[in-house]
């Protein structure tokens, strides 16, 4: 028998180890490199800051193949409450750990494209700049697809855990509403105009998911055993 508690700080503590690269991949070196509509200061970031940028790929490739070991771990704390639900999380998360992964081959390939005396030097300045923000549309957008799953996911573990009897309701309609979020910054895939709106209503609902590891980790569950 395993108990309840144990298993949730361990599932919580491996959430956050696999969320600390995907932020810095996913959030903190774009911020730093991506100047939005200006795709000349963008490759001049990039070419200026290489080892920054790959580093950003190499972290979001890590965080993503790791997520997996996170999803297992609530697949186990959480399929006693209801088995095809937690089926459905895991199977949706999975999803998006290949799409991520080719997100990720779209940025591989833009220093190579900025390089002056790289293959794409006969382009000359403004077609090598024009090549790599169509890389950078494609991974956007490949993102975005990702980013369906991303949603997809937390409902059925929401549902779970307000459904488990171990852990406080109100983690799960937490997840509900980050679940929107995630929905609702895919948007701009259907609406490209509405991509700055979107964003902009999708960020704090998004950011309701990083209580979940934090009070997995911290908190724990109300514990109980598990068959095994």
């Amino acid at each position: 028998m395993s108990a309840t508690r144990k298993l949730a700080r361990y599932a919580g503590l491996l959430y956050v180890l696999m969320s600390i690269p995907g932020v810095y991949g996913l959030i903190y070196v774009p911020s730093k490199l991506i100047m939005a509509g200006d795709s000349a200061a963008t490759a001049h970031n990039i070419q200026a800051s290489e080892t920054l940028f790959r580093s950003g790929i190499v972290a979001n490739l890590v965080s993503q193949a790791g997520f997996i070991l996170v999803a297992l771990a609530l697949y186990r704390l959480l399929k006693h409450v209801n088995q095809m639900l937690a089926l459905l999380m895991l199977i949706w998360i999975a999803i998006s750990i290949p799409i991520v992964f080719v997100a990720e081959a779209h940025l591989l390939g833009i220093p190579a494209l900025l390089d002056p005396n790289g293959p794409a030097a006969a382009l000359g300045e403004t077609g090598r700049i024009a090549m790599s923000a169509l890389s950078l549309r494609a991974y956007s957008n490949t993102i975005q697809t990702a980013e369906i799953f991303w949603g997809l996911w937390l409902i059925p573990m929401g549902l779970l855990i307000y459904r488990s009897g171990f852990l406080p309701r109100f983690l799960g309609v937490l997840l509900f509403l980050a679940a929107i979020g995630y929905l609702i910054e895919c948007i701009p895939l259907l609406v490209p105009a509405y991509a700055k709106a979107a964003g902009t209503i999708a960020s704090p609902l998004r950011a309701l998911e990083l209580v979940i590891p934090l009070w997995l980790l911290i908190a724990g569950a109300k514990d109980q055993p598990l068959p095994d």
